[in-house]
């Protein structure tokens, strides 16, 4: 996905609330909070602020006036420009038809799950699915109640997503687990291997060589150039 000038999804909310009317950045705040939108997208007044900055300089949104309330400091109201309406209608359409490349903090645990041993891994991951039941409980009970409400589906479409997601995250985690315990999973001997050599006192890069050797140099070549490919940018549609 191309580089947008402003990166920060923050900014293109702050564009969503500008597009609405002119605001000042503790407005606009409120505003995102009261519809629920800093459950997608992180929020605090340090980065607002730097959004807030980085879009005025990129000429995507303006000062419209500065104002006063009583003995309280002076605020400045901002509004949209012709760019940022232009601006956030093309971040919003390449959002929706260009998947990015994300790193969810999960992912990259897993990509390092060899340094604790396979039960010590499996018994961690157990207490994320209870947690995972959890949230798939409390965000149900919102969503539901958003349904009942009556209110339109397209206010809640991303709660929806998400709940989604963690569901499926929940069932894929919990299957890791199960395999763990039965203890199937592709190299799992090696894994526990290796820490039981380390547990019983040898050096890092001896054990190191004994897991190269397990694997085998042939496999080693494969992850490489299978690695490699995983870089590549997949063929447009």
């Amino acid at each position: 996905m191309a580089r947008r000038p402003v990166s920060n999804p923050l900014a293109l909310a702050v564009l969503a609330c500008l597009w609405e009317k002119p605001m000042y950045p503790y407005e606009i705040t409120t505003t995102l909070r009261k519809r629920g939108k800093d459950d997608s997208i992180r929020l605090n007044f340090g980065s607002l602020y730097s959004v807030i900055k980085s879009l005025e300089k990129h000429g995507f949104i303006t000062e419209q006036r500065a104002e006063r309330e009583g003995n309280r400091p002076e605020r400045t109201v901002y509004e949209i420009t012709d760019d940022g309406r232009t601006e956030a209608r093309d971040w919003l359409r390449q959002i929706l038809a260009v998947p990015d490349r994300e790193y969810p903090t999960l992912e990259a645990g897993l990509s390092l799950v060899a340094l604790v041993e396979p039960g010590e891994a499996a018994d961690l991951l157990r207490a994320r699915v209870a947690t995972l039941d959890t949230t798939i409980v409390h965000r149900q009970a919102v969503l539901e109640r958003t349904r009942h409400a009556g209110l339109p589906e397209m206010l809640a479409i991303e709660a929806d997503y998400h709940l989604t997601l963690l569901r499926a995250e929940r069932e894929w985690v919990a299957r890791l687990v199960e395999r763990l315990d039965a203890g199937t999973v592709g190299g799992q001997d090696v894994w526990s291997r290796m820490h039981a050599l380390l547990a019983a006192g040898r050096p890092a890069d001896e054990v190191e060589g004994e897991v190269l050797r397990a694997i085998g140099p042939d496999h080693l070549a494969e992850l490489d150039e299978i690695s490699e490919a995983a870089r590549l940018e997949p063929p447009g549609p």
